[in-house]
This record gives C-alpha cells, sequence and structure tokens, in this order.
C-alpha cells in the first residue's frame, strides 16, 4: 500500500476513509522524527502549520501528492513543488459557507447589542436595558468587500439579500465578476473609494506576498472615523503597528481580526490594549460542516496516487 503521513488534525471519517486505501501514519509536524516518516511516504497531508517548502520537500524524495486540508496555499512553496514535479490538491470552497456566516456574525454582534436578562433583573433595569441599547439596521450602512473571490461573492450575495449597500474592489475585472453575480447589485471601485464610502470593511484577498501589509497607514488614513475593520482572511494583509496607532487616534472605529501575523498572536501584542480592537482565535471556519469538507481533500490524494487527475489541482 502507499504511505500517506498526517501532520495535522483531520476529520475521522476523512482519515478513516484514507486508511482504507493507504498506510496511514499520523505524525505532528513540529515533532521530532518527522525526517524519518517521510523518507519512504508517497504522500502527505497538512492543514495550516506544516511548511511545505525546499527544507520539507528534501526530505520526502518520493512524495508525489501534497493534499492541503484548507483554502489558502500559503504555508506552500508552490514552485518549489512543481519544481519537484509534486502535485498539491486542496479545497479551495470547503469553508465558503462558514466565513460567510462568521463574518456576519461578527457584524451582527456589533451593531445589534444583545444583552440577556440576568435571573431578578428589576423592571428598572429590563427597560434600561431597552433605551440604551438601540441598535443599527444592516440597511442603513454601505459594505466595502475587498476581494471579490468565492468568499467575498458569497458575502455580496448575502449582504445584498439583507438590504446592505455593497461596494466591492478586486484585481479580477469587473465584468468577470458581474458574471458570476447575476442580480446581485454593487458598485465596483478603487481601494481608496471603498475605504472612504464603507461603514464596514471587510477583507478578503488572498495570500500572495504584494498584499502583505494591504491594509497599511495610507488605507487606514481613508477609513471613516467610525468604520469596522474585519479581517478573517490572512494576518499578514493587516499592518498591526499601523492598525494601533490608527485606532488610538480613532476610538470610535473598531477592528475585528480574525487572523494574525504571527499566529498565535505574541501575549504583549499591542493590539490587546486597544480597547476598540477585538482579537478571536482563527475561529471563521471551524464549523463540523467546514473542517469535513476540508479534510476530504483525501479523496484528491488518493486521486492523485492512483494515476487520476484530481477535482482541486493547484500544481
Amino acid at each position: 500500500m502507499k504511505k500517506a503521513v498526517i501532520t495535522e488534525t483531520l476529520d475521522e471519517q476523512c482519515a478513516a476513509w484514507l486508511a482504507e486505501r493507504c498506510e496511514v501514519v499520523w505524525h505532528q509536524h513540529d515533532a521530532p522524527g518527522l525526517d524519518a516518516q517521510l523518507a519512504d511516504a508517497d504522500a502527505l497531508v497538512v492543514r495550516t502549520y506544516t511548511k511545505v517548502n525546499d527544507a520539507l520537500l528534501d526530505q520526502a524524495p518520493s512524495v508525489k501528492v501534497i493534499g492541503r486540508a484548507g483554502v489558502g496555499l500559503d504555508n506552500f512553496d508552490l514552485p518549489a513543488c512543481e519544481k519537484r514535479g509534486v502535485r498539491v490538491v486542496y479545497t479551495p470552497d470547503a469553508n465558503t459557507q462558514a466565513v460567510v456566516e462568521y463574518v456576519f456574525g461578527l457584524i451582527l454582534d456589533h451593531i445589534r447589542p444583545r444583552t440577556p436578562l440576568e435571573p431578578g433583573t428589576t423592571a428598572q433595569a429590563f427597560h434600561a436595558i431597552r433605551k440604551t441599547e438601540v441598535g443599527v439596521e444592516l440597511a442603513d450602512l454601505t459594505l466595502g468587500i475587498l476581494g471579490m473571490g468565492r468568499i467575498g461573492k458569497r458575502i455580496a450575495t448575502v449582504a445584498h439579500a439583507l438590504g446592505i449597500n455593497v461596494l466591492g474592489c478586486d484585481l479580477i475585472g469587473e465584468a468577470d465578476i458581474r458574471k458570476q453575480l447575476p442580480g446581485v447589485p454593487f458598485d465596483f471601485v478603487d481601494h481608496q473609494t471603498l475605504y472612504m464610502n464603507s461603514d464596514i470593511v471587510t477583507v478578503h484577498t488572498d495570500g500572495r506576498p504584494d498584499n502583505k501589509h494591504l491594509i497599511d497607514a495610507e488605507a487606514l488614513s481613508h477609513l471613516r472615523d467610525g468604520a469596522m475593520l474585519l479581517n478573517a482572511a490572512r494576518g499578514m494583509l493587516v499592518d498591526h503597528a499601523a492598525l494601533v496607532a490608527w485606532l488610538d487616534d480613532h476610538r470610535a472605529a473598531l477592528a475585528i481580526l480574525d487572523v494574525h501575523d504571527p499566529e498565535p498572536p505574541a501575549e504583549d501584542h499591542p493590539l490587546y490594549n486597544c480597547v476598540n480592537a477585538v482579537l478571536l482565535p482563527h475561529l471563521a471556519s471551524r464549523t463540523d460542516t467546514a473542517l469535513r469538507n476540508m479534510s476530504w481533500v483525501v479523496r484528491d490524494v488518493v486521486a492523485v496516487l492512483e494515476g487520476k487527475e484530481p477535482t482541486y489541482p493547484a500544481v
């Protein structure tokens, strides 16, 4: 049987399916002895924290395919894989629904505060909550979507259904995006226009090197004083030092970061001291369905091992 090494968590059902077709070895990516397991491996299954680069590939001379149980490929040196003839497969649409639901949950948590009644709440306290917790309707807001890929387009669709005014920005041409969003109105604008005219900016661009610190001091300077900035994509997209300075100067603003660079953030990360920053432990894709969808990358891993063309190849 072919040998497949799994270096991070994987759904039990998907791992069992793989084990029926391969010899499966579990070995944590940062545990000693991984090189010995990779020496005769035919396949490798990873998630977020295994760095697939020349150093790892040197330890895996027989590996024919590497499966990324997830969407982003930021932890892969794809040219190095291609140079060695190693196929890379992944699950690009596995967590779209989960991330979209999460983003709107974060938005609603902020604009529609909901304080539950405690046992023994007095009539006075009851009416005080009703008077003070007055929210904002989504239909009164403009949502700027930075990055109109799979997740960005789904967010635009949901936003339209909720009556939100939508601005979008992407490297992809406007005509191509509109073809994929029939019946969903939005204004396709440049970065600066999006920043200046959005009540909420949600970031969904990819992790290409050119996007590092896409949200920098210059970008932040164009945001509205009370804007909400959401990043549930990649930590490297935001210049955290610039964000700290901007939040200190704009106390009515709010930044919600589900992803970080590095991850996890250091215990003394300056954003922890910003009263208008919320740091979350990378939860956007953490649903049972999304995690299982990502783990089914093993289907494409086996396809490559059997000499078939995978459904979702990256290389």
